[in-house]
């Protein structure tokens, strides 16, 4: 495990569990450094100081608030550490809510362990984490940390407690308007799409893995040894651009998912849709005007620069 990155308690009740907070995830994309190209020389970012126009240390440089286009406040991080919030060392637990009934839009994506501090923490810290796998609720509780108070979700994960950090409800936009309005699907579509989430419902994710930084390693290892990098593989198949029938579509995605798991998923087909455009229903009214009479065509005329008045 990581090193703690705050320590605390659990406030639940009457109840203190000291804690240790440690990430519960690590981030395993490749990273660049930024080089000249010409000579493959560090680019690097250096900190100066406008008013002094020099490069300060890192000793050097705190922390500013703008009140205004030409005004700072200078504020430290004892300040910060000496605001008087009750969660300032404590994860107070307010509420204990239906798993289900949190908005995974508000899981912000950083995840931490919860390590008990010490023995006399070991037993409320297995009290809590069994009542909460007992049943199907998590506890919502709220934790100052790195210069404000976060919203926090904690559940159980194989005996441990786990914490992760929820947006406040200001924080999430509303989506109501990027909903596509006045669209008609029928119930057999609907039927035929959930006939689709149950053959591809499984209970187990693990198996899934990053192949853009497998494919990306490769690539780097082939530089690293002065050999070429990897072809990519021409057998997979680009999207086709046709209209195809959505029903049709849902059916064979059905039959695929099943044969996938060894199901017998019987045959079906992708149909091309019946190219019923405005664009065809153009063309088709105008195919006879290529037969007209140059007559007829004149007498049409008049009616053209009526319409363009």
């Amino acid at each position: 495990m990581p090193r703690p990155l705050w320590s605390g308690a659990i406030s639940f009740g009457l109840v203190t569990i000291p804690v240790k907070l440690m990430s519960a995830t690590e981030d395993r994309s490749v990273r660049f450094h930024q080089v000249h190209t010409e000579d493959l020389g560090r680019v690097r970012v250096r900190k100066y100081c406008e008013a002094e126009d020099r490069e300060v240390s890192a000793s050097e440089i705190g922390k500013g608030y703008e009140v205004s286009k030409d005004t700072l406040v200078a504020i430290t991080d004892e300040e910060l550490e000496q605001i008087p919030l009750p969660t300032a060392k404590a994860i107070e637990i307010v509420a204990f809510v239906p798993a289900a009934s949190i908005d995974p839009v508000r899981l912000s994506g950083d995840s931490y362990f919860l390590q008990y501090d010490g023995k006399v923490a070991a037993k409320p810290y297995v009290l809590i984490a069994r009542a909460l796998a007992r049943n199907t609720k998590v506890a919502v509780a709220k934790l100052a940390w790195h210069g404000r108070e976060r919203l926090v979700l904690l559940r159980v994960k194989d005996g441990a407690l786990v914490a992760h950090v929820l947006k406040w409800d200001d924080e999430v936009r509303d989506p109501s308007e990027l909903a596509p309005k006045e669209i008609t699907v029928t119930d057999s579509e609907i039927d035929e799409a959930v006939q689709l989430v149950d053959s591809m419902t499984t209970d187990d994710i693990s198996g899934y893995q990053d192949e853009y930084r497998q494919a990306l390693e490769a690539v780097l290892e082939a530089k690293t040894e002065g050999r070429q990098p990897p072809k990519p593989s021409t057998e997979a198949e680009e999207p086709g651009g046709q209209v195809v029938d959505l029903m049709a579509a849902l059916q064979e995605s059905v039959r695929k998912a099943q044969a996938a798991r060894g199901e017998d998923g019987g045959e079906a087909e992708v149909h091309e849709m019946p190219k019923k455009t405005a664009t065809a229903r153009k063309t088709a009214k105008k195919t006879p005007a290529k037969k007209t009479t140059k007559k007829t065509a004149a007498a049409k005329k008049p009616a053209r620069r009526q319409r363009g008045a």
